[in-house]
């Protein structure tokens, strides 16, 4: 937590006015007000509260606001006044099992907790050379991802996929199945009626009881939006500096992203690459680095990415990836073929694995890996009917174990997997895998992998 020296560096008088001189979009431009960029301000409206607005940046002589909020009953002239210049929210234990808006007011229709302590919203990421190495997994419930692509405590993974192959349900399994201490997860830009049914239907009682959800829909404004994940990363910063192992995942970054490019666009930036600002990727890393492992405890963060048309190269995809500790790419081909969750392996990456998995381990998902590029590379032969089996073990392997590999690779959506089943069940596919090489099993023969 910052100390009371750092809060008062970040001070200034409040006592500070301007006054409306003309509106340009969703943007308000005030005369005689210079705050400086991230304070927020009250615009006086005619009739009504005042309007929450954050400033965003300067032109000519005046300051540029974007309001939280529609700009009803804004005219020229509304005195525009100081609120305050630094950004703090209220957290504690009590928000476990509850809902809250980007400003962190609870949305769930129930009493607002009582809060104890408070954090900065926008902190600084934990200095480089004070970060400890990562050599501890964590289980995210997921058979296909704690053995194939395991994650260690305090990294930072992708979820990368186009629209409607199910990065949303992936989420609510991770989190109740998980094994970390806590979850804090931003739904970004959502459609209203996805959040409660994520929250009921993918989340469920037993993930909602030690999770705290950040939610900020489509209909509200992109600073909301942008608020939103920084106020959830802020959330997991405090229960990290509690030592707890945090599992911070983020629907979508994609949306972060539009929401900043349209800030940055009002701000009056000129859009670079397909369209996005320059702040968009100095942004981006800001955001990322925040997550990761200290000495108190790790924020392990899982951000999906909402490819543009299944390209994986689009812009924020490319830099997201870049920035990242590795990333799991979601198929529609799979998805197409009800393989659930349809994780493309081979296209998956974790950087950190063979940190965090013994060489048992390592060398039965590298098997695993090489029956699944073996079969992909063969796969219109085999589907023909043009291969002759005996002309490449490892083909023949291959098409041997498909059916186990499939059964591994597949999970229900209520099916709870631990890490050290996955990894068991890797074993046992290595074993039968060399048998087959050998000679000794008989390629009819299955087992139950």
């Amino acid at each position: 937590m910052p100390n009371i020296a750092e809060q008062l560096e970040g001070l200034m008088p409040t006592a500070l006015c301007g006054s409306v001189a003309r509106t340009v979009g969703m943007t308000v431009s005030a005369a005689g007000f210079p705050a400086p960029v991230g304070a927020v301000a009250e615009i006086e409206r005619e009739t009504g509260a005042p309007l929450l607005a954050e400033v965003i940046g300067f032109r000519d002589e005046l300051t540029l606001l974007f309001p939280f909020s529609e700009m009803g009953g804004v005219r020229r002239g509304n005195r525009v006044r100081l609120a305050r210049t630094t950004r703090w929210l209220r957290v504690g234990q009590a928000m476990l099992g509850r809902v809250f808006n980007a400003q962190g007011i609870a949305v769930d229709q129930k009493p607002q907790p009582i809060l104890d302590d408070r954090t900065a919203i926008n902190r600084e990421p934990p200095h480089p050379c004070t970060r400890p190495r990562i050599h501890e997994p964590l289980s995210t419930g997921i058979r296909a991802m704690d053995g194939l692509l395991t994650c260690g405590r305090g990294q930072r993974m992708g979820i990368f996929a186009g629209s409607g192959v199910g990065k949303s349900i992936l989420l609510g399994m991770m989190a109740r199945y998980t094994n970390a201490d806590v979850n804090v997860i931003a739904l970004i830009g959502e459609r209203g009626r996805e959040v409660n049914e994520f929250i009921e239907r993918d989340l469920g009682p037993e993930g909602l009881a030690r999770s705290v959800v950040i939610v900020a829909t489509s209909n509200e404004p992109a600073i909301l939006r942008t608020q939103a994940a920084m106020t959830a990363t802020a959330i997991a910063e405090y229960f990290r500096d509690e030592g707890k192992s945090v599992m911070l995942m983020m629907d979508s970054l994609t949306r972060f992203a539009l929401a900043q490019r349209e800030i940055g666009l009002a701000a009056g930036e000129p859009p670079t690459t397909r369209g996005f600002p320059p702040s968009v990727f100095a942004i981006l890393p800001k955001l990322v680095e925040r997550a990761g492992r200290s000495v108190k405890g790790s924020i392990t963060a899982f951000y999906t990415v909402l490819v543009e048309a299944d390209d994986p190269n689009e812009p924020i995809a490319d830099t997201v990836r870049g920035l990242i500790d590795g990333h799991t790419w979601l198929s529609r081909r799979l998805a197409a073929r009800t393989h659930y969750p349809a994780i493309d392996v081979l296209e998956s990456l974790s950087r950190l694995m063979t940190e965090v998995i013994d060489a048992e381990h390592r060398r039965a998902a590298q098997a695993v890996r090489e029956l699944l590029a073996v079969y992909r590379d063969h796969d219109d032969l085999i589907s023909i009917g043009a291969y002759r089996r005996g002309s490449n073990k490892k083909v023949d392997a291959a098409i041997d174990l498909q059916e186990e590999l499939n059964q591994f690779l597949r999970q229900r959506i209520e099916e709870r997997s631990a890490a050290e089943d996955a990894r068991a069940g890797l074993l046992k596919l290595c074993e039968r895998y060399d048998a087959i090489l050998a000679g000794t099993s008989p390629g009819n023969v299955k087992t139950n992998g």
